[in-house]
């Protein structure tokens, strides 16, 4: 069974940065799409940033262009989001998703939540402002 755990999360001011880390347990996630998802209270679940298998190609959404960068050690199992300027609407619970077809970033659908199986729980980001 694949546990996804993220950490790095917490409190921070704006136009400060934070990364954040989703680590994971029994399997090798070195054929996976990854990607990162966040909710804010009282908002539906957003689309982040997505990784490749290789982590030769990412995709970000226009919110975080520019300011977020994910990226990924498959030797370490782990993914990363590194969070640069941040604002106070960036305030969200932040999730970490896997699939393990690497189809999956190519399929035109990384964007959505329904394409990943796995979740991790989360870790809360807030921006002061």
């Amino acid at each position: 069974q694949v546990q996804l755990v993220e950490s790095g999360g917490g409190l921070v001011q704006a136009g400060g940065s934070l990364r954040l880390s989703c680590a994971a347990s029994g399997r090798t996630l070195s054929s996976w799409t990854m990607g990162w998802f966040r909710q804010a209270a009282g908002k539906d679940r957003e689309f982040v940033a997505a990784i490749s298998w290789s982590g030769d190609s990412a995709a970000y959404a226009e919110s975080v262009k520019g300011r977020f960068t994910i990226s990924r050690d498959n030797a370490k199992n782990t993914v990363y989001l590194q969070m640069n300027s941040l604002k106070p609407e960036d305030t969200a619970v932040y999730y970490c998703a896997g699939d393990p077809n690497t189809s999956t970033y190519y399929s035109g659908r990384v964007a959505g939540s329904s394409s990943y199986g796995y979740w991790g729980q989360g870790t809360q980001v807030t921006v002061s402002s």
